[in-house]
Order: structure tokens, then sequence, then C-alpha cells
């Protein structure tokens, strides 16, 4: 056998085993199936501590365009307004995938607000204490004309926090790694004000009272599971 002949055949069979490899590596368990249903009606609850739905104020946080785009990658979407006691309003946005590998990458605010002609003003990344915890979150200014809107939001890839792409893929690849495709969830919670500062502050007590009041078993889904 000529020497380009063994050449072709050793590729021939190192292609085969990679084939192979990349076939036993796919993961095959979908974390979805093993938790109770998810219904983000019920799981979000209408009304905690002085925060209630505003009936007033139905929202449309995304253009139809980019909401048919979500409704395909995503299994549920969730928005409405909150509004308090003093008059304040919290939006909240939320996705839910049950499958979180890259065919379903979260639709991050950076790219969904500046399709809708935002401009993003700013962002960065920060920290927030909830129910006994503290979890990444990224904060951004998104700004269309007089419109000034701060936005927090943090991802879920199983009971794993990510705000980051690397993050993303990290968390992707330590489920996968055990034969496990995550389901995942992108929360967003954002208001309309000029004072960035206050904005954050009350957007913080928003998401520190709502987590407070989810049932404990689902918590992990939203907010991450403590040392993961």
């Amino acid at each position: 056998m000529s020497a380009a002949r063994v050449k072709a055949v050793l590729v021939a069979v190192l292609m085969a085993l990679s084939f192979a490899g990349a076939a036993a590596w796919r993961p095959t368990i979908r974390l979805a199936d093993s938790r109770p249903r998810i219904e983000l009606e019920t799981l979000f609850p209408r009304q905690f501590g002085d925060w209630t739905v505003d009936q007033r104020m139905p929202v449309q946080l995304v253009s139809p365009d980019t909401q048919a785009m979500l409704d395909k990658i995503y299994n549920q979407t969730l928005s409405r307004t909150y509004v308090n006691s003093k008059g304040d309003r919290i939006m909240l946005s939320v996705a839910y995938g049950g499958d979180q590998s890259d065919a379903t990458r979260a639709h991050r605010p950076e790219v969904c607000y500046p399709a809708q002609g935002f401009q993003i003003l700013s962002g960065s990344v920060g920290s927030l204490p909830v129910s006994g915890q503290t979890i990444q979150v990224r904060r951004l200014v998104a700004g269309l004309g007089a419109r000034n809107e701060p936005i927090t939001y943090w991802i879920t890839v199983g009971d794993k926090v990510a705000v980051s792409g690397t993050q993303q893929k990290l968390a992707q690849l330590s489920y996968s790694t055990r034969g496990v495709v995550p389901d995942g969830m992108l929360v967003r919670v954002s208001s309309i004000d000029a004072d960035n500062a206050a904005a954050f502050a009350l957007q913080e007590r928003f998401v520190g009272e709502l987590s407070a009041a989810l049932a404990s078993e689902r918590r992990p889904l939203v907010i991450g599971r403590p040392g993961t």
C-alpha cells in the first residue's frame, strides 16, 4: 500500500472516530424533564410585598418581529408591569427555554434593545443580594429619545447563573459532560427613570422581594443555586 493510500486510510479512521466520539458526547438527558412543569404565569406571583400587577398598563417590551423570534426560541415568555403604593413601576420580562444549548442561546438585551431602535448608553456587571445568596447581574442603561431605561438582567443555565457568553458556555459544558441538556431562563427588570442610581436601587429591592415570594423549590430555576 502506497504512503498516500495509508495516509488516506488513517484520515478516514480518525474522522470516523471523531464522529463516533461526538455522538457519544452528545447530551441526551433533558434537565427540564426532571422538573415539575414550568408555568411562568403561576411561577411568578401577580402580587407580593407592596407590588401588584398594573392591569391598566399592558406591557409590550419587544416588537412583534422580535416576539415572534423569541416564541421560536423559548417555550414560554412572560411580560408584566408591577406597581407599588408609591406609584413606582417595574417592568418584568422572563423567557424560559427547555434547551439552553447553542441552538437556543439566550436573547440578550444588548441585542434586543438596539434592534428596536434603542441605544445602549452604558453597561456593567454587578451583584445582587437575594434570598440569602448573591448573584451576578448585568446592568445596562438604554435610551430612545427622551426615554431613559435602566435595566437589570441575568440568565440561568440549569441551576447556574451566567451573565457573560463565556459563563454560559462553561455552564453548558458542565452539564453536557454529564450528558445533560440544561434548561434556562432570562430574567429582566427595567424601569423608565432619568435617575439611574435610584432606578437600580429600586430594581434591587423589587428583585429581592420577588425572590422571597417564589416557591422555595422553584427558586433555583430563577436565581440559581447557592455555590454553583
